[in-house]
């Protein structure tokens, strides 16, 4: 068609003056048709290609998985002021930033849990960059414990495992910056809060279990500089560290070196009776060895030798271990399981409709936390699974955190909802008294809103269950700008959870959407087992069909739909957007697995084989190739205004995917929409959650400011004030 008309044209110019008009008016027209709207930084494209069982598959970009080349750094900078130069032109960013600022800043605090004598509890007086641990002795009125804000000027260090020991004298604490993966352990005394001389180094997916003057802790070899900062490591191994000893002078305690890439973590019984080892090869599923400390010829007896489910010991007596498993079980159970690897187990609790997430033992008896249809329940049971009764929970919503001691009568839980933040309940299991124990205040008036569940039918007719989040006067009117934000991995449930973030943009009357996708927890094992490997694809077409029926029932339309998820999440908004762009009109991959063909050569990716399958076998590689993000967009396509998120120092799903993904989308869009990335710096891998996150609260206002601001600009939000 283009070449009819130019030949037209030519016809109709009679004089040398026309004749130039219309070249010019031709080439200028083929210029406009032919570039892209944004000027996207330089990108070098090699001819970088794969072969996968006789499939040749292009990598244009592998350089960007050096992150630390020059050549990525400068491009990552030119990306970072692109990115800015962009947001800062938004006209309501600065008062969102307020607003924002201003709903963040209320005391938060988390459940207390007993050490010893005494409490320890975390605490946020607002916009504190991390989270305070501190510690309750009798009595006496909370005092600060260990506080690491005063440990980096720009609040990148944080808390990461804590365990008291046994006698309550020590408490052994990780620390971690800019949010990497590793860890150092330290020391300190509970009585005078002073820390020892004891530090431990390239600590990595570890506890802390103690035994006497010492404890048990996991960690690879010191690594060279590059893999230390790649984190390809092998050969996880248990140590034990006898305080005021050196480092180099830890107990090797246990290793495997037939299996380089299997985890190793170490627990001890409450009673100091047994050391376990539970083994792992990936994200679900692990192996469990047991010693007898009582006895120092000992070794481990295998009371578990293969990976095909979980086990989880949450108490013990001489003979018995009590685990909690969905062997046989997909909805999980509480067993005893002999330690002596030959007798027989049996039901402590059986496994129920509703899923069993976690139990913990108290004076007198189990509590058991259930999940039922994506909303929490609390049981109690006594020692021999008798059922009791049920805990009252003040309102609908998540028990995201739960704490006991069998040496204590007395337990704690959060319940958190949408658009509430986490109060504190303190409940008395021999009295059945129950109080709050905290209550937060903030400024925002939660009972404006309204939290709905529905259920709709995915593609296969399987019913899905999505909650809605509104203000009670939204009328359906086509036109609401959402936000459908979804995760489906790992066996990883979605229930209601609390995101400052979001509350600006239910204030802007917006509609936020959570669906329970297959993939994860929601209903057991069986529903995590429906959105993996050869299956991933229905957790897909869930999240498909979940907005399919927020336009068919009038909430929203592909003009007014954006959607987010972060890491596995990220990766089906990246999924969801290359199979569909016309579908969604803003796309928000956070910290995301995007490149599915080489996920599994970086850092700790060979261990998520078991939801996504590898590559390196031909099915799965076919499988893997049909919904890879990265190698699924194609030229010529409109696809959502899309802001990737990530961070330069995320060891665990490496920035690469987010470089890679990014470079590709500007490459190839040729529609309006902004294709852009935002690369904090000092920044790892890890999200928000009840105890905050590694990201700094400065940096984390930055972020959800810059990802909000282009939501709502570009779902056509005018700002109003709230």
């Amino acid at each position: 068609m283009y070449d009819t008309q130019k030949n037209t044209l030519k016809q109709i110019a009679k004089t040398t003056t026309m004749k130039k008009i219309i070249l010019l008016l031709l080439l200028t027209s083929s210029q406009v048709s032919m570039s892209q709207p944004y000027q996207y930084p330089a990108a070098r494209k090699t001819n970088q290609t794969d072969s996968y069982f006789g499939t040749t598959v292009s990598d244009h970009y592998r350089w960007m998985e050096d992150d630390r080349s020059e050549e990525t750094s400068q491009w990552v900078k030119e990306e970072n002021k692109l990115t800015e130069n962009y947001l800062e032109k938004i006209p309501f960013r600065s008062v969102m930033k307020q607003r924002m600022t201003e709903l963040w800043n209320f005391p938060k605090s988390s459940v207390p849990f007993k050490g010893g004598e005494n409490y320890f509890v975390y605490t946020n007086n607002g916009l504190q960059n991390q989270f305070v641990l501190n510690i309750i002795r009798g009595k006496q009125p909370s005092k600060i414990f260990l506080d690491p804000n005063t440990l980096s000027n720009d609040g990148t260090v944080n808390i990461g495992t804590v365990a008291v020991s046994s006698d309550g004298n020590y408490l052994a604490y990780m620390l971690s910056s800019a949010g990497s993966d590793w860890n150092d352990i330290l020391v300190k005394e509970t009585s005078s809060g002073k820390n020892l001389s004891d530090t431990i180094h390239w600590v990595k997916f570890s506890g802390i279990a103690w035994k006497e003057n010492g404890f048990y802790y996991s960690r690879y070899d010191e690594p060279s500089a590059d893999d230390a900062f790649k984190g390809k490591n092998e050969y996880h191994k248990v140590y034990y560290h006898l305080l005021g000893t050196p480092q180099n002078a830890d107990k090797l305690v246990f290793e495997d070196k037939n299996h380089p890439l299997r985890n190793f973590s170490a627990d001890v019984t409450s009673d100091q009776h047994f050391l376990l080892i539970s083994g792992s090869e990936g994200t679900s599923g692990n192996n469990l060895l047991v010693k007898d400390l009582t006895n120092p010829t000992s070794t481990f007896i295998t009371l578990v030798d293969n990976f095909g489910n979980d086990y989880s010991v949450i108490d013990n007596d001489s003979t018995m271990l009590f685990v909690v498993t969905n062997k046989d079980a997909s909805n999980y159970r509480l067993m005893a399981l002999p330690v002596d690897g030959v007798s027989k187990t049996f039901d402590i609790i059986a496994e129920e409709s509703d899923v069993l997430q976690q139990v913990v033992v108290s004076s007198s008896c189990f509590v058991a936390r259930y999940l039922q249809d994506a909303k929490s329940v609390i049981k109690l049971y006594n020692k021999r699974g008798k059922y009791i009764q049920d805990i009252p929970l003040e309102t609908i919503g998540t028990v995201d955190q739960l704490s006991g001691s069998k040496k204590d009568s007395l337990i704690f839980y959060s319940l958190t909802t949408f658009t509430a933040p986490s109060t504190i309940y303190q409940y008395n299991v021999i009295s059945n008294q129950q109080e709050v124990y905290f209550r937060p205040v903030m400024k925002f008036k939660s009972e404006e809103y309204v939290t709905e569940q529905i259920f709709y039918n995915s593609v296969d007719g399987t019913r899905i269950p999505m909650f809605l989040v509104h203000k009670k006067d939204m009328i359906r009117d086509g036109n609401r700008p959402t936000l459908l934000f979804g995760y489906g991995g790992f066996n990883i449930s979605k229930t209601p959870e609390f995101k400052i973030e979001r509350l600006v943009f239910l204030e802007q009357g917006g509609v936020f959407a959570m669906p329970c996708i297959r993939g994860g927890g929601e209903y057991g094992e069986a529903w995590h087992e429906a959105g993996t490997q050869l299956k991933k694809q229905n957790v897909f077409d869930d999240f498909i069909a979940a907005a399919n029926y927020l336009i068919k029932e009038n909430y929203t339309s592909p003009s007014k739909l954006g959607i987010g998820g972060r890491s596995n999440g990220g990766l089906l908004v990246g999924a969801v957007m290359t199979q569909r762009p016309d579908l969604f009109k803003v796309a928000l991959p956070a910290v995301g697995v995007l490149d599915m063909l080489r996920y599994h050569t970086f850092t700790i990716g060979w261990a998520w084989k078991g939801d996504y399958g590898s590559s390196e076998d031909s099915i799965q590689f076919k499988n893997l190739l049909s919904y890879s993000p990265l190698h699924n967009i194609k030229p010529g396509l409109n696809y959502p205004a899309t802001l990737v998120t990530t961070g330069d120092h995320d060891d665990r799903v490496v920035p690469a995917h987010s470089f890679k993904f990014i470079a590709t989308l500007q490459e190839t869009n040729t529609g309006p929409n902004p294709q852009l990335i935002r690369i904090d710096v000092n920044a790892g891998h890890a999200g928000s959650t009840a105890l905050g996150s590694s990201k700094p609260v400065a940096k984390q206002i930055d972020e959800q400011t810059d990802v909000f601001s282009f939501l709502l600009y570009n779902l056509g939000v005018n700002w109003k004030k709230p």
